[in-house]
């Protein structure tokens, strides 16, 4: 069977609140011979950074010779993207054998994230990795991937995301995140906000997790970038230099974690570095040339991350002269992210990212600042033509965008 058809037989899955549930899946995991029992797995929730700090840990271990898997989400151009083995997305028939064979054990019906997960873990098995390191899609403790029991959980930042599902309060939402510590399994955190870091640290205590919150600067601190080539020169504080082919704040903070989490896993400083070094993170501030115009492609989806966003994005050479294009999700705080984003931008392109959740025009302009002047392109391949006029176009506010954008532009 193709592809396109299964993927898109598991696309009319989606929705949260449907599916197995924890119980029914643990159930099909036994089915298939609980695959996840067969790797070390490292486990990481958060509001945010939690995919590039899952791609910079699977990234280190496979610098250090470990056969690595890694299940991330969402998907920027393809969903063979979300499942990977050592930094290679599975091929498009291995992933259709591998939710194939799910169906096959199926027997409550399982929603989209639970049939991916499914479908990682077993390729994984497959194939003999030696390590995984699992994102979760949505808080941690009703995630189908919280059926694991890892060497390590890691915790990135906590803030005001998916409040209709995980509470209304940073304590309820870091609750629901902690709720992927197990008994007697380490935990690396890089959550600052005050109220979040004691409900892990109650957890931890609780399930005597050792704990560990990391700060920004442990180890590293930010020195230059270079944004020509996607790069950021890092200072220790013993006044090594390292080099983290990323760009921004955020993803410094990210490498922090991932520096501790890599120490905590017994791997060698060079494997770490060369994992730094040699790192992919599409749309997360990349910076890409098309044509005459260059564009800066980051999927900041939340008021967290797009206040990260516009708090680098002012220290960068790309202040003057920039257009903004963005589309957000419907169940986003679109009106908050506006209000942080319109102020730095003259020329403002608004458009629907290509997912039945993309927020319209009639939500959008009531959500938008008085005095802002955009111009609204429901139609986002047109609003992307409409940015190629401009000299250089920042594509922020979803995930969903910065990935179609990408695969248009094909980077």
């Amino acid at each position: 069977m193709s592809f396109d058809i299964v993927f898109n037989y598991i696309l009319k899955r989606s929705g949260v609140g449907c599916g197995a549930g924890p119980e029914g899946f643990r159930a099909l995991l036994e089915r298939l011979g609980n695959p996840q029992n067969r790797f070390k797995i490292i486990h990481v929730a958060g509001t945010n950074g939690k995919g590039s700090v899952c791609t910079m840990t699977a990234r280190a271990l496979a610098c250090a010779g470990y056969k690595t898997g890694l299940f991330v989400s969402p998907h920027l151009v393809s969903a063979v993207e979300r499942i990977q083995i050592n930094g290679a997305p599975v091929s498009k028939q291995a992933f259709s054998n591998a939710a194939l064979a799910v169906f096959q054990e199926e027997e409550e019906e399982l929603n989209f994230f639970e049939i991916l997960t499914a479908a990682a873990l077993v390729h994984f098995a497959r194939r003999g990795v030696e390590y995984a390191v699992l994102e979760t899609g949505l808080g941690g403790r009703k995630d189908p991937t919280n059926i694991c029991t890892p060497v390590l959980s890691l915790i990135t930042s906590i803030g005001l995301d998916h409040m209709q599902y995980l509470g209304s309060s940073l304590a309820q939402i870091a609750r629901e995140k902690a709720g992927i510590i197990k008994p007697g399994v380490p935990v690396i955190s890089g959550t600052v906000n005050p109220a979040a870091r004691e409900v892990i640290r109650k957890t931890a205590k609780e399930k005597r997790a050792p704990l560990t919150f990391v700060g920004e600067g442990e180890p590293f601190f930010e020195y230059a970038y270079d944004y020509v080539n996607n790069q950021t020169v890092l200072h220790t504080q013993d006044g090594r230099e390292w080099l983290l082919h990323a760009l921004g704040r955020r993803q410094t903070i990210n490498a922090c974690v991932a520096y501790h989490a890599a120490k905590r896993l017994g791997l060698p400083d060079a494997a770490v570095k060369k994992a730094f070094e040699t790192l992919s993170l599409p749309g997360r501030f990349e910076v890409a040339r098309a044509g005459k115009t260059t564009f800066i492609l980051d999927g900041a989806h939340n008021p967290q991350a797009v206040e990260l966003l516009t708090e680098f994005w002012q220290k960068t050479p790309f202040t003057q002269d920039t257009t903004l294009l963005c589309g957000f999700m419907k169940d986003k705080d679109y009106k908050k992210m506006l209000a942080l984003l319109c102020p730095h931008f003259k020329n403002i392109i608004v458009t629907v990212p290509p997912s039945p959740r993309g927020a319209g025009e009639e939500s959008i302009r009531a959500a938008l600042p008085k005095k802002a002047q955009i111009v609204f392109e429901p139609d986002w391949k047109k609003a992307l033509m409409l940015a190629k006029k401009y000299p250089r176009v920042l594509c922020t506010g979803s995930f969903y965008l910065a990935g179609a954008v990408r695969g248009k532009l094909r980077l």
